[in-house]
């Protein structure tokens, strides 16, 4: 799809995607979910935010698009308050409440995407439609177009949601455990796929798949009441066990594992 100019490598290098400072949150006085957050996001990175169950990933998450506000401190997003941004991030939530039964077309859901700039009459011009077109051949969906959304696969589904989030051309694409109720074979598939769109757009996944954060992603941001920041190629086992409290299970998502059995991705 054709990307705007502010994807470029050049530009993207040098700008931030995302900034917070003093952070603290809670859901209610008497105990902090998030304490002391301080972190950036440069544009272009692909980032993979672990941590363990109940840790605040998700609370960050909705803290980034803006659908919390924080206790204390400040969020920028692309240089904006959060719910300004909004415009600016394609979200792909945990879990998608779609009524499988109701008839729409690949095309149409991925449609969807652009509501914000539908009509009046919430009428999609052709505009939308070449957008949903161009997201559909993004993530190698183009000959399901016409078909029936919920005649789908799982991996299928969860690309034309990720064509439905891109369709608008935002600058960031921001998604909580997308792969989580894929198989094997098909999560590997999607996280080349989420390889490939980094290439145009920073890239943030909450994510469990260690072998995952391992091969595709730049950047780890461990989650755990507080937020630490590495590089990928200084994310090891001892980081990884202190985050989740103690020794993790190693079980690899990768094709030529699905039969052979080896180890690689954690569990705990």
């Amino acid at each position: 799809m054709k990307l705007p100019p502010h994807s470029e490598e050049k530009n993207r290098s040098m700008a931030i995607a995302i900034e917070v400072k003093n952070l603290d949150f809670g859901y209610d006085s008497s105990q902090l979910v998030l304490q002391d957050v301080n972190f950036h996001i440069e544009s272009g990175d692909f980032v993979s935010i672990v941590g363990p169950n109940g840790g605040g990933k998700t609370t960050l998450v909705l803290l980034l698009l803006g659908l919390l506000e924080p206790t204390r401190g400040d969020i920028r997003i692309l240089g904006l308050p959060p719910y300004e941004a909004r415009g600016k991030i394609g979200y792909l939530a945990q879990r998608i409440a779609l009524d499988m039964n109701f008839p729409v077309s690949v095309l149409d859901v991925v449609r969807m995407g652009c509501a914000d700039r539908a009509g009046f009459f919430g009428v999609f011009g052709g505009e939308d439609r070449n957008a949903a077109i161009e997201a559909l051949a993004a993530v190698g969906m183009s000959k399901f177009a016409g078909r029936n959304f919920s005649a789908l696969s799982g991996g299928q589904r969860q690309r034309v949601l990720i064509a439905r989030a891109i369709a608008p051309k935002p600058e960031m694409l921001l998604m909580d455990e997308p792969a989580a109720s894929l198989d094997v074979q098909v999560g590997s598939e999607f996280y080349e796929l989420l390889g490939r769109l980094n290439k145009d757009m920073t890239i943030i996944t909450v994510s469990h798949d260690m072998a995952f954060v391992s091969e595709y992603v730049k950047t780890v941001l461990c989650v755990h009441g507080r937020v630490a920041v590495h590089p990928t190629e200084k994310w090891d086992e001892r980081m990884m066990d202190e985050l989740y409290g103690g020794p993790v299970r190693r079980v690899r998502h990768e094709h030529n594992c699905v039969e052979k059995g080896c180890e690689g991705s954690h569990e705990r």
